[in-house]
């Protein structure tokens, strides 16, 4: 069973501002659950999970579950909420009352794009992080790569809190060992925490879009699964946003490709059991 634990859709005109930087154009278009179907096609991936795509807003999150609620694929939605909002816990409530409501496996907001070097310090942030884990929810965290060290003080904070690290911290793969160099310190000091567990996700768009090979993943893959261990690292296509430098199927092999060695078992971690804990995704 392979489950693909991180991916998008979203609808033209949706909000999805973002989207209008020159260089995404040929993913400036409607990306809907057939569309997924489609793409998954022939990958073995028979469940996924569906990620809220920085829109930033809670109507977001109806569409999304409302997709998981007719599209069988779509195991669970990590919706986004502010986890500054005081209300943040009834806006989870709310969620869970929306039709597809109990596909809800996960919370996140774009941290990425806080500039405040203290964003994952502030009081607010961390009291609504423990409102996300009160509610038995996971906080996904897609954070830039200098932003680790950060996430790493805020997982070892909060042991009670359960978070996700998508896309590895988005290293700068296309800067080569540079890129290695600044991103594998601070990668490790987070994969120290046991309480969080990370997405091979998002790799091929940190790489050169146009020339990336399994050779350029393959050392940050090998220390992220040596840090975090086969048990808390799975699987994610972060499609659409992946066809910017590759289709969904070569890059759900090239992971493959760029694991280091793993028993049958460790290999299944990452490609389904991990994202199933991690979701509790439910048959």
């Amino acid at each position: 069973m392979i489950v693909d634990a991180h991916h998008h859709l979203w609808g033209a005109g949706q909000g999805y501002a973002w989207l209008d930087a020159p260089a995404l154009a040929p993913i400036r278009r409607a990306f809907g659950p057939g569309d997924l179907e489609a793409a998954v096609e022939g990958s073995g991936v028979i469940r996924t999970v569906l990620v809220e795509g920085g829109r930033c807003d809670t109507a977001e999150a109806q569409l999304l579950l409302g997709y998981a609620k007719r599209c069988p694929l779509i195991a669970g939605v990590v919706a986004w909420a502010d986890p500054a909002d005081p209300a943040l816990a009834d806006t989870i409530a709310g969620y869970r009352a929306l039709p597809g409501g109990d596909r809800l496996v996960g919370i996140r907001s774009q941290v990425q794009a806080e500039r405040d070097a203290g964003y994952l310090d502030r009081a607010e942030v961390r009291r609504g992080l423990r409102t996300i884990a009160a509610a038995g929810l996971p906080f996904d965290l897609v954070v830039r790569a200098d932003q680790l060290a950060a996430a790493a003080r805020l997982a070892g904070d909060l042991p009670d809190v359960r978070f996700v690290l998508d896309h590895l911290g988005k290293p700068s793969i296309g800067d080569g060992a540079a890129g290695f160099a600044r991103w594998r310190a601070p990668l490790a000091a987070l994969a120290a925490r046991p309480n969080v567990t990370a997405k091979l996700s998002g790799l091929v768009t940190e790489a050169d879009w146009d020339a990336w090979t399994v050779g350029d993943l393959a050392p940050f893959v090998a220390v992220a699964v040596d840090a975090f261990g086969p048990e808390r690292v799975m699987f994610g296509s972060d499609w659409p946003v992946c066809l910017l430098a590759a289709p969904y199927g070569r890059v759900r092999e090239a992971l493959a490709d760029a694991l280091p060695p793993l028993s049958a078992a460790e290999r299944a971690a990452v490609f389904g059991g991990t994202a199933v804990r991690t979701y509790d995704l439910r048959p």
